[in-house]
């Protein structure tokens, strides 16, 4: 069986399946679509969902739900990522598993509203003071939209910490007919909460570093504190440099350390190629039509599907690397994850870039013209 739909469904299938149950956001180009069904969905399941009064307000909210024990998700345009920019900071310092997602449109400032591009890739991993690790994921097809969404929260309650989803306007906005088969339910772990009346004293463990204790939720018996600046693991606001140092290093290790549990790639190797694609998000599969065209016609060619586009996958990266001699990176920007991919490349190994930045998409023909 198949239907007609498009990404943002998807998302908010998936976000309900997920156990979401609270919702904040502001209208924005190509991502009201989902406000406006999680509006519709949220009171269906015993949730809430709120339009904030800007983009500021929203991510606000949605951090002070989480804490207070909602399963909470957000939605935005690269506009608005840079408006939650200091409280995608909070949520970071304070551990707060949330599900962020950006559908992106073309930059800088308000770009296209109507238009797609990719150009949000660095700025969800180095938007915010201190270039502490993110977890973003970057769905390639209608299915994937649900899945990741679905995965996104599973990783937010794993690690504690905000969780990008991050689609673009054609993704989001295309109808196109799916085999409902398609959809892979990820299963969400649930909440690791300290119990109402047992002592809520260290709220934020990071002994050993890579540590991801239990969240104090507030309105239990115990007290709970919070805060956004450099704290010890009561809760309390220090400048200790040894303190602080534990704390940040935690911010990191409790990441990095877990990297196995994060990566999400799809391989698809041909063993006779000296040449390789790599892509994600909607230009991804562009990038699996041309590798379809070149086989068929007998060329040998590889392809990598980043899923997880931060921390960068960097094992499946350095075996596509090692493997061929020559990578083509497709992407809807200047070129901000090739980069990734050239800061891995030993030298002999090119790295070539496939980039639009115009508002329209890289067709199957793009990837097969660097290819002959």
């Amino acid at each position: 069986m198949r239907e007609l739909t498009d990404g943002s469904t998807a998302i908010v299938r998936g976000a309900v399946d997920a156990g979401c149950d609270f919702f904040a956001g502001y209208p924005i180009t190509p991502a009201s679509q989902i406000l406006t069904a999680m509006s519709r969905e949220m009171p269906r399941v015993g949730g809430v969902a709120i339009q904030g009064e800007d983009e500021i307000s929203s991510i606000g909210m949605c951090i002070g739900a989480t804490m207070a024990g909602a399963r909470a998700m957000t939605a935005t345009s690269g506009p608005g990522i840079s408006l939650y920019s200091e409280n995608i900071g909070m949520a970071i310092i304070g551990e707060v598993p949330l599900v962020i997602i950006d559908v992106q449109r073309l930059g800088p400032s308000t770009g296209g509203a109507t238009t797609a591009a990719q150009g949000d890739v660095q700025f969800v991993r180095w938007g915010t003071g201190g270039g502490y690790p993110i977890i973003a994921l970057a769905p390639s097809s209608v299915p994937e939209c649900y899945t990741l969404t679905m995965k996104a929260f599973d990783l937010a309650e794993r690690f504690r910490c905000p969780v990008f989803v991050l689609t673009d306007k054609e993704l989001n906005l295309t109808a196109t007919t799916v085999d409902i088969n398609a959809y892979e339910r990820i299963p969400v772990r649930p909440r690791a909460r300290i119990a109402p009346g047992e002592s809520a004293g260290t709220p934020y463990a990071y002994h050993p570093p890579d540590a991801v204790g239990p969240i104090a939720t507030y309105g239990d018996e115990a007290p709970v504190r919070f805060t956004g600046s450099t704290h010890d693991e009561r809760a309390f606001i220090t400048k200790d440099p040894q303190t602080v140092g534990a704390l940040n290093e935690h911010l990191v290790a409790k990441i990095e350390n877990h990297q196995d549990e994060i990566d999400m790639v799809v391989a698809d190797i041909d063993p006779g190629a000296s040449t390789a694609l790599l892509s994600y998000g909607i230009t991804a599969g562009s990038m699996r039509e041309a590798v379809r065209i070149a086989r068929a016609g007998g060329r040998p060619v590889s392809a990598l599907t980043i899923q997880s586009l931060w921390p960068v996958p960097e094992r499946a990266i350095l075996a596509l690397l090692q493997n061929h001699g020559r990578v083509v990176v497709g992407e809807l920007n200047h070129g901000q994850y090739r980069r990734e991919v050239e800061r891995l490349a030993a030298k002999g190994t090119e790295v070539v870039g496939v980039h639009r930045n115009d508002g329209t998409l890289i067709t199957p023909q793009d990837f097969l013209e660097v290819l002959s």
